[in-house]
């Protein structure tokens, strides 16, 4: 788990992102936050937006980041029987996935900014999408595939396959050329 921080304050006043990497299979959840958030609302966002999936983490690796030493996560923790491991300045490969996964976000919603000229919240989940529903070398296939024994129909291509008349023929085609943008962001970014 890690915070990136630094973004425009977005319309529902959000100005990060909280990352949530699965060391196993690889799967990630990009979490929007607020900098200032406290520690019960990251409390409630964890629950809601990673225990609610996947369950309680036996072990979490994060940087020192003063909300994860705090007593109160170290509260949760007991309740969880849930064990925090911290990296270090030293140990960075502890959380290297995590630094990973972060370049890899930050170089798509840069894309995202410049090639939609939007708001960079409003693409975030596609991006998430877009990424768990990618090939990892390391697992030697998509995230979701690990998670969920098959990958996912992108939007990509609904036009094709006559959905469009559910759906809304605007809405899929513009969201099929965002998610081939991003994808194409993410090889990039990959490579």
């Amino acid at each position: 788990m890690d915070f990136v921080s630094g973004f425009p304050l977005s319309s529902t006043k959000k100005d990060a992102i909280w990352v949530v990497v699965d060391r196993l299979k690889k799967s990630s959840h990009f979490i929007l936050v607020h900098t200032d958030f406290s520690l019960d609302k990251l409390a409630e966002l964890y629950i809601s937006e990673v225990v609610r999936l996947h369950g309680v983490p036996l072990s979490i690796v994060s940087d020192r980041d003063p909300r994860f030493t705090s007593r109160f996560w170290k509260k949760l923790q007991e309740a969880f029987s849930l064990k925090l491991h911290f990296s270090t300045v030293f140990h960075l490969q502890m959380d290297g996935q995590s630094e990973r996964v972060i370049q890899i976000l930050e170089d798509m919603l840069h894309c995202c900014i410049l090639e939609f000229e939007s708001s960079w919240e409003k693409y975030l989940p596609l991006i998430e999408f877009t990424y768990n529903n990618s090939f990892q070398s390391r697992i030697k296939m998509a995230p979701y595939e690990a998670l969920y024994g098959h990958k996912y129909r992108t939007l990509l291509y609904w036009t094709e396959l006559r959905e469009n008349k559910i759906h809304g023929v605007n809405l899929i085609r513009e969201t099929e050329e965002k998610v081939k943008i991003i994808r194409d962001s993410l090889k990039a970014a990959s490579d």
